[in-house]
């Protein structure tokens, strides 16, 4: 444990609904709501605005738009996400090369390790302390300049109490706590808010009476390795009593993306059982996508009564972030498994990681494959008719995405608002213009084409004609 707070916790404020305000000046101050926008679609990411309302990452989407109808509800713009995140970690490395990125909005500095550390090895406790805040200041106002988002820091003596810091920070600001203060910070906070506590986790407390984090402390070490096991009880205890001697590793390279579920009663029905694979497999793409990776091998783990695991694999023709590919991909696996007897764990991963998406190209084949079949069967149905003439044959409609960039021959750059009985609305601005008009066109017009996002700050890198910067990670924060 360290005796100065030299560990900071980044969080960026509600990443992609804030990058989505950066770039579209109409939606500045008011409810914006990233994810997916299908009839099973769930929330990837809310503005502040929109969670006064009660909208929540992971939540359903037609909750959301219950709950919050006058929003705006966009789907993701993984790349404009990415290229913020890069102009991000590069700051970060600017202060040390101990940058460790949980996300593309979330990561880990160890001040020590960088050109600051010689200064405070020799400081004064006092004059350390100051450095630290002065310098996690200008790292918050350097993001401001350079993007136009904000971040929520915290400065503490381990991992554990930077994370905890920068929780309490949100939004928009920046805590510090002091080596020595952990147990009093941590002791009212609710057994969840330490880090490995999941739902299951947190039942199987509750149940003994464990609500809070200082009750934890209370138990000791031998009673919560009674409750949960060796290497869990032992790190639990540690954690409630503030110890956490984790260092901040450079760039770690996730091998794999995963979660996993255990239920307190077994699973015995297959349709169950898809359905949870289902929602696995759409949570373990939201972390793949906010960590801004795509994986190539989608993974079923499968825990039966008898304890016994077993896992089954396949491997795809190229990596994908695509949702609709890893669900339809988890789900087959599923239905191969004989859960005869019950089911009480599950779990969905995507490995083979790779820092790029080929979401144009695998999972438009795969669909288009789909299509292919559905026409080959619609044609053997009607085998004795005669084709349409091919003048007469309907020519396939380009689909345009809420908050999609866009560029008109005429007009210039703008962003999709929406589309539907054959046009598509679009409002006319930059990042850095004022709110701009709203045209209609008709969704095939030939004058508008799709077009990479544009810088947030003009002048700085991640245009058009930018490099493609990312941040690499495990999975997504919600900022």
């Amino acid at each position: 444990m360290r005796s100065l707070p030299s560990i900071i916790h980044l969080d960026m404020d509600a990443f992609f609904a804030a990058v989505e305000q950066a770039a579209k000046p109409s939606l500045r101050g008011k409810p914006v709501i990233v994810g997916g926008l299908g009839g099973r679609g769930v929330v990837s990411t809310a503005s502040y605005e929109a969670r006064k309302f009660g909208v929540h990452s992971a939540m359903p989407m037609a909750q959301a738009r219950r709950l919050c109808p006058n929003a705006a509800f966009l789907a993701g713009r993984f790349e404009a996400y990415r290229r913020a995140s890069g102009l991000v970690m590069g700051l970060l490395r600017e202060l040390s090369p101990l940058v460790q990125p949980l996300s593309l909005d979330e990561a880990f500095v160890d001040l020590e390790a960088g050109p600051y550390g010689p200064v405070l090895a020799e400081a004064e406790h006092g004059t350390g302390e100051r450095l630290l805040l002065a310098l996690a200041e200008d790292l918050r106002a350097d993001i401001v300049e350079r993007t136009g988002l904000t971040a929520s820091v915290g400065v503490a003596g381990s991992k554990l109490m930077a994370k905890i810091a920068s929780e309490q920070a949100k939004p928009d600001g920046l805590v510090l706590i002091e080596p020595g203060q952990e147990r009093a910070v941590l002791g009212p906070m609710p057994v969840r808010a330490l880090p490995g506590i999941g739902p299951a986790t947190e039942q199987v407390l509750r149940r003994a009476g464990l609500n809070t984090v200082a009750e934890l402390a209370e138990a000791g070490e031998a009673e919560l390795v009674q409750l949960l096991g060796k290497a869990h009880g032992v790190g639990v205890h540690a954690m409630s009593i503030g110890l956490d001697d984790r260092p901040v590793v450079a760039d770690q390279d996730a091998k794999s993306v995963s979660v996993e579920d255990t239920f307190e009663v077994d699973l015995a029905d297959r349709d169950r059982v898809l359905r949870e694979v289902e929602a696995l497999a759409q949570r373990c793409v939201r972390r793949l996508r906010g960590a801004g990776r795509s994986g190539r091998t989608v993974v079923l783990k499968v825990r039966r009564f008898d304890f016994s695991t077993l896992t089954r694999s396949e491997t795809l023709r190229g990596p994908t972030d695509d949702e609709a590919v890893v669900v339809e991909t988890a789900r087959r696996l599923a239905s191969q498994v004989d859960i005869t007897g019950g089911v009480r764990l599950l779990g969905v991963g995507v490995a083979q990681l790779a820092d790029y998406t080929q979401e144009d190209l695998f999972a438009q084949a795969v669909r288009e494959e789909a299509a292919e079949a559905a026409a080959g069967a619609e044609a053997g149905a009607g085998a004795e008719e005669e084709p349409e003439p091919a003048e007469e044959q309907a020519v396939p409609v380009r689909r345009w995405l809420p908050g999609q960039d866009v560029r008109h021959a005429e007009h210039g750059p703008g962003w999709v608002q929406g589309s539907g009985v054959g046009r598509v609305t679009v409002r006319f601005e930059t990042p850095w213009s004022g709110p701009g008009r709203v045209r209609t066109f008709r969704v095939e017009d030939p004058a508008l084409e799709p077009a990479r996002p544009l810088p947030l700050r003009p002048g700085w890198p991640g245009g058009e004609e930018g490099d493609d910067a990312e941040g690499v990670g495990e999975g997504p924060g919600e900022g």
